[in-house]
């Protein structure tokens, strides 16, 4: 505990991106779980200062609590290697590529992994016509947290209306039916598999909001499932070049056997918040929520 007080932690948190309430909350949460963990702990609010500040601060490791574009994208790693300064999570490459739903599908596609079918088209062009035959789905192609998520059902009279905070290019990706299923990876091991209950889409609100979810620790599937999404998510994880921790999320079709099972998407920073679900993976892998906070830290680094 004693050369835990000597190491000065800042956890970078809030930032100027969509998610940015659920950086202060995932944020506050780890720095309160790293002062009771016994590390000096500064939090620091992501603005444009950020450079200045942490060269005032001289942290020995930046806790990376941001979310969304800037924090998970490759961003503010790139600033924090350029400063030399030791952070958790993954690097300026794994983030960039993961944050980029196009590229990561290209990548898992590449490694043998099940993705859905998807295009990028104009915003104009997803509001005009059917940009593929319904059902399908509509996003921003480098969001998370479930951020401007637009579903169009089979047998739509017309293509979505999109809210004018839509980037110019979106997603447009086949609909994958199914149960909602995640598998959170620390370092080498794909802890366990939850399934997430919810009244409808797993959105922004259902993600964050309390009682907006629930969720079936460890999930209730057959092995078979169970080990490929461990499989699949220890794959996708190694494949983009993760570091420490990652989250994969799958939809899977059980009519269909294994041939059902999608991955979505791999988040290279998962949520820390009360509702989080890889806080919860990780104690139910035997790790405390302080626990899991130190071993991010453990694990940062920097290409020195």
């Amino acid at each position: 505990m004693s050369g835990r007080a000597s190491s000065k932690i800042a956890v970078l948190m809030g930032g100027p991106s969509s998610e940015r309430d659920v950086s202060l909350s995932t944020g506050r949460g780890c720095a309160e779980a790293l002062r009771g963990e016994g590390y000096r702990v500064f939090e620091v609010d992501a603005g444009a200062d950020l450079p200045e500040r942490l060269a005032e601060l001289r942290p020995d490791i930046v806790f990376n609590a941001l979310h969304g574009r800037w924090g998970e994208d490759g961003c503010v790693q790139g600033l924090l290697e350029w400063l030399r300064l030791p952070y958790t999570h993954s690097g300026v490459l794994a983030s960039a590529t993961a944050m980029d739903k196009t590229r990561s599908k290209d990548i898992f596609r590449a490694h043998g992994l099940p993705v859905v079918d998807s295009i990028i088209v104009s915003r104009d062009a997803a509001q005009a016509a059917h940009a593929m035959t319904p059902p399908y789905v509509v996003k921003p192609n480098a969001e998370g947290s479930s951020v401007g998520i637009y579903i169009v059902h089979e047998g739509a009279n017309g293509p979505p209306k999109l809210a004018d905070t839509m980037p110019a290019e979106v997603m447009v990706e086949t609909y994958a039916p199914g149960r909602e299923l995640t598998c959170t990876v620390l370092g080498d091991e794909a802890l366990t598999v939850t399934e997430i209950l919810t009244d409808g889409w797993y959105d922004y609100e259902a993600k964050y909001a309390e009682g907006g979810s629930a969720h079936v620790l460890p999930a209730d599937l057959p092995a078979e499932i169970f080990t490929a999404c461990q499989d699949y998510a220890l794959r996708a994880h190694r494949a983009l070049g993760c570091r420490s921790i990652s989250r994969t999320d799958f939809r899977w079709d059980e009519s269909r056997g294994l041939d059902g099972l999608i991955l979505l998407e791999t988040n290279t920073q998962p949520g820390m918040t009360p509702t989080s679900l890889s806080p919860e993976q990780a104690q139910h892998a035997g790790l405390t929520f302080g626990q899991l906070c130190v071993r991010l830290v453990e694990d940062a680094s920097c290409d020195r």
